[in-house]
């Protein structure tokens, strides 16, 4: 398994992956617009899990305008691939990325309700992130 930053060719591959992942998690499986063009929405800000040729998760990052923080975004992990270290490998990727951009927090907003985003709700904690507002968790880097 390797991180690599986004490229166009894994684009169907990867809205494949995001939807079986929110499927897994029982929720609607629907499409965010924002992955039809990540280079529009992440320019170098989107990276992706690819293992023998197939996205097996993703993570992106938008600044925030006229503050040196920023909200992560799409960090998936197909169901199949969970425990094995992938998320942690896209989340430590966002954040040196974000560090090297000159961000000093690092957001990122929930779902809700907790119970069916209850993977969330356990993984941030571990890597450091503190709710500071309901559905809202941050970490200095």
């Amino acid at each position: 398994m390797e991180i690599i930053p986004y490229t166009r060719e894994y684009r169907d591959d990867m809205i494949f992956m995001v939807l079986e992942a929110k499927n897994a998690l029982g929720k609607i499986p629907r499409l965010n617009d924002d992955l039809l063009d990540v280079e529009k929405n992440y320019p170098g800000r989107f990276w992706l899990a690819v293992d023998g040729g197939r996205v097996v998760g993703c993570v992106g990052f938008t600044p925030i305008e006229g503050a040196d923080e920023a909200f992560l975004h799409r960090l998936f992990v197909k169901c199949s691939k969970k425990r094995r270290g992938i998320g942690s490998a896209l989340l430590e990727t966002a954040e040196k990325n974000m560090r090297e951009a000159g961000i000093k927090l690092s957001r990122v907003h929930l779902g809700s309700p907790r119970e069916q985003w209850f993977e969330s709700y356990a993984f941030y904690p571990k890597h450091g992130y503190t709710e500071y507002a309901p559905r809202y968790m941050s970490k200095k880097l």
